[in-house]
């Protein structure tokens, strides 16, 4: 760890938001969002003046409180929650971001509950709304330290997880429910060689799964006969993201069965938390690969879904902060885990802040680099503009080549511009 003569002291804080709007309604978890707000936080001690972003989403966060609310109605209350922890952040002297986690986090539990009125509050909901604050922390961390890197910025005992350098990070292609199947051919020429694949349609266990099996064969009439050079076997890998749709490990292994059936078994990469939060029987005998993701949002529960047979975790640092994002990477680093990075449907700023990390972690199996899902382009109807928000801009690194972000040494050294100032950013906080 740096060391530190003294702790941080915030001694001020502002935040503000954005409204960005959706190309098309977008949907997952039973619901469907129309746009995402772009939550900026700043901290400021007496030295430096730094400002964090996160991208809202309340239907990740908690779909139950979605559902409860209107959309701008539940919005409203994750940003009511991040002014919240900016007036407890200035209580809390901080040595790193992490002890500043540590402390604010149960502080603001309570807060949370009181303000949503649900007792029951996923975990997701709070750290989604510490996002923005978790980054201006690090910025501030990194200011007062005169860090200019990003694994400069880190603690010494996570340097270890995060020590790789990959030159390439794929990037996983979205396939929702509704997307046409000709589109995947084109998504492939234009580079594409991992689809995640939304699993998991609304309705009862059997209608879902039957949804399901025709869904997988549509695509698989397409992209099993696709070829690529960016892969060992020369085609294209599956990802399944059922979003704790999958009551029971059965109806999971229907689904597998019925992939084997029709040849696409063999590309399948993994599936992604297909059962709920509660679901705890072991997974290793399914013959897949099971990944955790929501249900995963500390050291704790990363290790809770190891010892259950799950070979990779999904990791989320612009939805559940860098500093649990940190310790949920170090307890797969310490098993030899694989991990990968999903979206959010994140800003482009934000789509670096989780590049940063895919960037440094090992490589991951079947594919020999980074693992990274962004979705971001294909979902906001003012995503040209927004890209010009990002201190780089026009950096190669910024946009994907061939399926992949080509990594060099120059993005290395800028840390994908994260560490820069934004402009559009800044010019929400005058200063006078």
């Amino acid at each position: 760890m740096h060391p530190a003569t003294r702790p941080i002291r915030v001694i001020g804080t502002q935040s503000n938001f954005e409204r960005e709007k959706l190309i098309r309604p977008f949907g997952f978890k039973g619901g469907y969002l129309t746009e995402l707000w772009q939550t900026v936080s700043q901290l400021s001690t007496t030295s430096h003046h730094q400002i964090g972003l996160a991208t809202q989403s309340v239907l990740y966060g908690d779909a139950e409180l979605f559902a409860s609310y209107s959309e701008a109605g539940g919005n409203a209350l994750m940003y009511a929650l991040t002014e919240k922890a900016l007036r407890l952040v200035r209580q809390i002297p901080f040595h790193t971001p992490l002890d500043l986690q540590s402390t604010l986090f149960p502080a603001l539990r309570a807060e949370a509950i009181t303000l949503t009125g649900k007792p029951d509050l996923h975990e997701n909901f709070i750290l989604n709304a510490l996002v923005s604050i978790d980054n201006a922390a690090w910025l501030l961390y990194a200011a007062e330290h005169g860090l200019r890197r990003f694994e400069d910025m880190l603690p010494e005992s996570y340097r270890p997880t995060l020590a790789h350098r990959n030159a390439n990070v794929a990037v996983l292609f979205q396939v929702p429910y509704g997307m046409p199947v000709a589109e995947l051919r084109q998504a492939v020429e234009q580079g594409y060689f991992v689809f995640k694949i939304k699993t998991g349609q609304p309705g009862s266990q059997s209608e879902m799964l039957e949804k399901d099996l025709a869904r997988l064969t549509d695509i698989h009439a397409v992209l099993g006969t696709c070829s690529t050079p960016q892969t060992a076997q020369g085609k294209v890998w599956y990802t399944l993201d059922a979003n704790g749709r999958y009551e029971q490990k059965e109806t999971l292994a229907r689904y597998l069965d019925h992939a084997r059936k029709i040849g696409a078994a063999e590309q399948i990469l993994f599936v992604e938390e297909p059962f709920p939060e509660q679901y705890h029987e072991n997974v290793a005998d399914l013959g897949v690969r099971i990944a955790a993701d929501e249900s995963v949002h500390d050291a704790d529960t990363a290790r809770q879904r190891l010892e259950q047979g799950y070979g990779a975790l999904v990791l989320k640092g612009i939805a559940k902060t860098l500093s649990r994002t940190l310790e949920i990477a170090q307890v797969a680093h310490e098993r030899q885990v694989p991990c990968l990075c999903a979206d959010l449907t994140a800003n482009p700023i934000l789509v670096d802040w989780n590049k940063n990390v895919a960037a440094r972690l090992a490589p991951f199996p079947e594919l020999g680099m980074g693992l990274l899902e962004t979705n971001g382009d294909m979902n906001y109807l003012n995503w040209p503009h927004m890209q010009t928000y990002h201190p780089a801009p026009d950096a190669p690194w910024t946009r994907m080549n061939q399926g992949t972000f080509a990594l060099d040494e120059e993005y290395y050294r800028r840390s994908g511009g994260v560490l820069e100032p934004s402009p559009h950013y800044l010019a929400m906080f005058p200063r006078g």
